[in-house]
C-alpha cells in the first residue's frame, strides 16, 4: 500500500505564501475560490463555544487528514474543520482503489492513514499556517472571516481511547506548544514576520466520536464519559443511519429513492444502536455534559455500511461505506426523528449528501456544522466550497437576513427561533423526500469516457484529476512543446557511434505529474479522468526523497533535486525508474553523468557523441536520460508551483 509522506513545514509556508503572489492561486487552487464573504452579511456560527466564520465544514476523511487539506477546505470557506478519525490501530492496510464517486459516494477508506503523532504533527501545522495565512492578509481576507474551529474526531473503543498514545494525542491537541516551537523553528526566516502573536497553544478542546458500525451502545456511552470527565472535552456522537431501522431504511433506499441495487446486511442492523438505546444514552450524556459545564452534541450521520456490489472497489472487501445523495434523504429524516423527539435543545451537526444545491437548506435547519465529503471529490474540487457559501448568500439576502440566526427564522416566517428550526426540519424532510435529485434515475450515469489511453506526455488538458486529487497531490507542469530524442550509444573501435531513434512527441506544453508522496492511489483521479489508465499510474510520478523513491521500487518514477554548483551555476540530480529500468542522471554547467545498469558515461548534452567517456557492457538506451533531464528540469524549474521545486534545495 502506498505510504503517505507529509511535507515539511517550511515546503509548507514556502509555497503558501509565495504561490497566491506569484501564480493567483492556493496549492493550485484559484484565488477567485477563495472565500472572502459579502458584506453586510455574517455567516457566523457558536460551536461549543467557539466562534466559527461559517457554519460549512469539510467531513472527518480525505479532506482533513494532511496539513495542506486543512488549507485548502479553509481557503474554500469551510471553517469548522472535523479532521480525519484517529484510533490507536494507526497502521493500516487498505485495499486500494479505496473511493468509488461514479455515481453515488462508496468508500473503503475510515481511519487515519498516518501514524498517531504524524497526525498530531499534521493538525498542528494545517492549524498554524492557516492562522499565519488568515493574520498575514496574505488571502485579504476581511475582518472576522478567519475565525475557524478544530473539531477532533477519535474511534473506535474505549481500550483504544484509553490507551497511551490515544491519550498523548488529545493532549497534544488540547496542548499543542512544544510541536509548535518545533515548528517555528522549521519556518523560514523570511516568513517569521507571519507567525501570529501569541502563538497558539489549544488547537483543539472538541471532539466528535465516530462510532463504528457494530460497537456496543454502552461502549459508545462510556467513551463519551470517558472524554467528559478525564479530558474535559466538548463532544458530539457521531451516529450510524441504521437508527431508522431495518424496515424504514430499506424503505427510503428502495422504495422512495429507487436504489434497489443498494443492500445493507442484515447484520448492520442487529448489532448497531437503535433508536430506543441513542434516545436514552442522549438524555444521560447531556445530562452529564451539563453537569461539568461541557457542549455535548449528536451528529447524523456517519456513511451507511453496504455490500461492495458495485465492481469498482476491490472484490476482498465485503463491505463498503455509502455516502452522497441517498445519504441524505435517510441522514435528514433521522434529523426530523430526533427533533421531534428532544426539540430544538440538543445542537445537531450533519453530514450527508451536502453539496451546493442543498446547503443553505440544511443551514435553514440550524444544523451547526454542516459538512461535507462526497461532493468535494468531483470535478473542482476544494473549490466547491465557495459555491455553497456563495449559495447561502443568495438565500440570506432573499430573505432579508443579515445573519444565519435571521435566516433561519426568516425562512419559517419570522418566528422564534426554536419554533422555527423545528418548522423547518419538517418542511425540508418531506421535500427531500420527494425530490427526484435523489432518487437513482438522476445518479446512475458515470462519468463519460473518451475512448483513448493515457500516456507519460500529453492528454486532452481538462485538469480534472487536479482538483479531484484531496491530498493535492496531483500538479501542472509546462514542458516544451518539441519531441524528445532518443536513441542508443554503442562503443565502436575507433569511439562511440550514436544511432537516432524515433523521437517522442510532445504536442502540448501543458503536461500533468503526480507527487507520490501524498498520492495514496486512493483512484478518484482516474474517475473523473475521460481517458483511460489513470493519471497516478501513467503519469511521471516524483518522490519527495531517495528513502521513497527506493521503496516505491519497481514502481516507475523519478526522485528530482536541484544541486548547488560553482559561480556559474547550479544543475540537478535525478535517480529514476522508466519502463523498470533504473538510472541515475547528473546535469550542471560542467556537463552530464548518466548511469545504469552495466555503464557510467560523461557527456556534454549539447554533443553526445563527440563527448562521451566512460565505459559500457553494450548498447546504452538514451531515452531515459533526455526523459529524465526534459521532466526534472521542467518540474524543477524556478516559479514552477509544485511539492519538488519548493521541497528541494
Amino acid at each position: 500500500m502506498p505510504e503517505l509522506r507529509p511535507r515539511p513545514f517550511e515546503a509548507l509556508v514556502t509555497r503558501a505564501f509565495q504561490e497566491p503572489a506569484e501564480r493567483g492561486s492556493l496549492f493550485d487552487l484559484p484565488a477567485e475560490k477563495f472565500h472572502r464573504g459579502t458584506a453586510g452579511l455574517d455567516l457566523s456560527v457558536h460551536f461549543h463555544g467557539h466562534r466559527a466564520s461559517t457554519p460549512l465544514g469539510p467531513a472527518a476523511g480525505p479532506h482533513t487528514q494532511m496539513a495542506q487539506n486543512m488549507v485548502l477546505a479553509w481557503a474554500g470557506g469551510c471553517r469548522i474543520l472535523e479532521l480525519k478519525t484517529v484510533q490507536i490501530n494507526d497502521r493500516l492496510t487498505i485495499p486500494r482503489p479505496c473511493i468509488d464517486m461514479r455515481t453515488v459516494g462508496y468508500n473503503i477508506e475510515w481511519s487515519q492513514e498516518l501514524r498517531l503523532s504524524e497526525s498530531l504533527e499534521e493538525y498542528v501545522k494545517g492549524a498554524l499556517l492557516i492562522q499565519m495565512l488568515s493574520e498575514s492578509g496574505a488571502l485579504s481576507l476581511p475582518a472576522g472571516q478567519g475565525d475557524t474551529v478544530y473539531d477532533m474526531s477519535v474511534g473506535y473503543d474505549l481500550a483504544g481511547i484509553r490507551s497511551a498514545p490515544v491519550r498523548r494525542f488529545l493532549d497534544g491537541m488540547k496542548d499543542a506548544s512544544a510541536v509548535v516551537a518545533r515548528l517555528v523553528k522549521e519556518t523560514p526566516r523570511a516568513f517569521h514576520r507571519f507567525l501570529p502573536d501569541p502563538l497558539p497553544t489549544c488547537i483543539s478542546d472538541t471532539l466528535t466520536l465516530s462510532t463504528f458500525h457494530g460497537c456496543p451502545p454502552d461502549e459508545i456511552e462510556s467513551i463519551v464519559d470517558f472524554l467528559l470527565r478525564e479530558h474535559e472535552l466538548h463532544c458530539v456522537v457521531k451516529f450510524n443511519p441504521t437508527l431508522l431501522g431495518r424496515d424504514e431504511t430499506n424503505r427510503l433506499l428502495h422504495d422512495v429513492m429507487g436504489y434497489r441495487d443498494i443492500r445493507v446486511p442484515p447484520g448492520a442492523f442487529s448489532k448497531d444502536t437503535t433508536w430506543n438505546d441513542m434516545t436514552q444514552m442522549v438524555e444521560r450524556l447531556s445530562a452529564t455534559a451539563s453537569s461539568l459545564e461541557l457542549g455535548f452534541g449528536v451528529k447524523f450521520t456517519n456513511t451507511l455500511l453496504v455490500e461492495n456490489s458495485a465492481g469498482f472497489l476491490p472484490a476482498e472487501t465485503p463491505e463498503a461505506y455509502l455516502s452522497g445523495a441517498p445519504l441524505h434523504v435517510l441522514a435528514m429524516e433521522i434529523v426530523r426523528r430526533f427533533r421531534d423527539h428532544f426539540g430544538p435543545g440538543i445542537p445537531v451537526s450533519f453530514s450527508g449528501g451536502i453539496d451546493r444545491a442543498n446547503f443553505a437548506d440544511a443551514v435553514s435547519l440550524g444544523l451547526v456544522p454542516v459538512t461535507v465529503c462526497t461532493d468535494l471529490l468531483r470535478p473542482g474540487g476544494y473549490a466547491r466550497a465557495s459555491g455553497y457559501l456563495r449559495e447561502l448568500e443568495t438565500r440570506m439576502e432573499a430573505a432579508g437576513a443579515r445573519s444565519i440566526d435571521e435566516f433561519v427564522r426568516g425562512e419559517a416566517g419570522d418566528c422564534p427561533r426554536d419554533e422555527a428550526v423545528l418548522r423547518n426540519t419538517r418542511e425540508y424532510t418531506k421535500r427531500a423526500a420527494a425530490d427526484p435529485r435523489y432518487r437513482k434515475e438522476q445518479n446512475a450515469k458515470p462519468p463519460r469516457k473518451i475512448g483513448s489511453v493515457l500516456h507519460l506526455f500529453d492528454c486532452i488538458n481538462c485538469d480534472k484529476c487536479l482538483p479531484a486529487c484531496p491530498n493535492a497531490a496531483n500538479f501542472v507542469f509546462e514542458l516544451p512543446a518539441e519531441p524528445v530524442p532518443t536513441g542508443v550509444l554503442r562503443a565502436t573501435s575507433t569511439g562511440w557511434e550514436l544511432i537516432p531513434g524515433e523521437p517522442l512527441p510532445v504536442e502540448k506544453a501543458n503536461q500533468i505529474g503526480n507527487f507520490a508522496d501524498l498520492c495514496n492511489d486512493c483512484g478518484n483521479c482516474d474517475v473523473f479522468c475521460p481517458e483511460d489508465g489513470g493519471p497516478y499510474l501513467a503519469k511521471p510520478r516524483f518522490f519527495g526523497s531517495a528513502e521513497a523513491f527506493a521503496e516505491a521500487a519497481p514502481a516507475d518514477g523519478f526522485h528530482a533535486v536541484r544541486v548547488s554548483g560553482d559561480p556559474g551555476g547550479g544543475g540537478i540530480r535525478v535517480r529514476a525508474r522508466i519502463a523498470g529500468q533504473e538510472v541515475l542522471v547528473e546535469v550542471n554547467p560542467e556537463g552530464a553523468l548518466y548511469e545504469g545498469t552495466g555503464f557510467a558515461l560523461r557527456f556534454d548534452p549539447r554533443d553526445i557523441a563527440g563527448t562521451v567517456s566512460g565505459h559500457a557492457a553494450g548498447e546504452v538506451d538514451l531515452r531515459p536520460f533526455h526523459l529524465v533531464v526534459r521532466i526534472s528540469e521542467a518540474v524543477l524549474r524556478g516559479g514552477a508551483s509544485n511539492w519538488i521545486a519548493t521541497g528541494t534545495a
